[in-house]
């Protein structure tokens, strides 16, 4: 290898290394801070993959990378957004976890308890979204669970809607990471808003999810939009970074995503495998920061 070749080799080496997905690795700015993002999304972040990070050490990493949201986080914590000024994007401390959810009757009661609790709470805290899950099948046929998550739900929309708040039903998938859960397909999902006819009702469209389950991402979306009132991100295979190491094309889904009119929350959710994990959290969110 001639010296100049070395040389070549070498930059190309050092280019590499520094630029993941297309996307360069920013440096904090003399202020603390990230390069400002373009304003076209409204960014959050899940807490739960960062642990064991503290609640509280995310709120300031995410200040700096310049977005303040965070989904999945109860009233019992909420007072550590506020003390940083971060908006929980998506409420939970309602539900009774993935499997006990509103297909099943017998768990209504407790729902209409745990949500008529929660949602003015929220209401006085500013914030606008909740969680809620279909629960797993448990040998039901998916009509039944269907009707029952429709009863389930109407008794609450009239408190969601009298408080301003948005009811956000999750679509998981039932192949790999949630086995036997029912709300597991976009179709079932949006016969569920008809059925309920709120506002307040829409569906956590997790491109992750969906593309384990479906695929065809960018057409469901074009279709559905009006039922997507929130979604989550990750990579695929394995729910960790977004970037190349994984199949789905994100910078086109988030596009398709704006071209609808979306305004809500874009929320990652993957799991960093990378020992810096808010470096992890900048990148994902330059890639989506179309």
């Amino acid at each position: 290898m001639t010296l100049n070749n070395r040389r070549n080799s070498i930059k190309k080496m050092i280019l590499g290394s520094s630029v993941l997905a297309g996307f360069p690795l920013t440096k904090l700015n003399a202020n603390g801070m990230y390069d400002p993002l373009k304003g076209n999304v409204n960014h959050s972040v899940c807490h739960w993959p960062f642990n064991p990070m503290s609640l509280e050490d995310l709120c300031i990493g995410i200040k700096k990378i310049g977005f303040n949201a965070i989904d999945l986080v109860g009233p019992n914590n909420w007072h550590i957004l506020q003390k940083h000024d971060v908006v929980c994007s998506m409420c939970n401390g309602a539900d009774l976890g993935i499997a006990q959810g509103f297909n099943d009757s017998k768990y209504h009661e407790k729902l209409l308890q745990g949500y008529a609790e929660v949602i003015p709470l929220m209401a006085n805290a500013g914030y606008k979204n909740i969680i809620a899950f279909s629960g797993n099948r448990n040998g039901m046929d998916d009509e039944t669970g269907l009707k029952n998550c429709a009863e389930g739900l109407k008794k609450i929309m009239g408190i969601a809607e009298k408080h301003g708040i948005t009811v956000i039903m999750e679509l998981l998938n039932s192949k790999v990471d949630h086995p036997d859960y029912m709300c597991d397909k976009s179709d079932w999902g949006v016969e569920l808003c008809k059925m309920v006819n709120s506002e307040n009702l829409k569906l956590l469209y997790d491109i992750y999810h969906m593309q384990i389950m479906e695929g065809d991402l960018i057409r469901t979306i074009q279709k559905n939009h009006q039922y997507f009132g929130h979604y989550h991100t990750a990579g695929n295979p394995g729910r960790n970074e977004i970037d190349e190491t994984q199949e789905i094309n994100y910078p086109a889904v988030i596009k398709a995503i704006l071209d609808t009119g979306f305004e809500g929350y874009i929320c990652q959710e993957f799991i960093p495998k990378a020992s810096d994990k808010m470096a992890s959290l900048e990148q994902a969110i330059k890639i989506c920061d179309i």
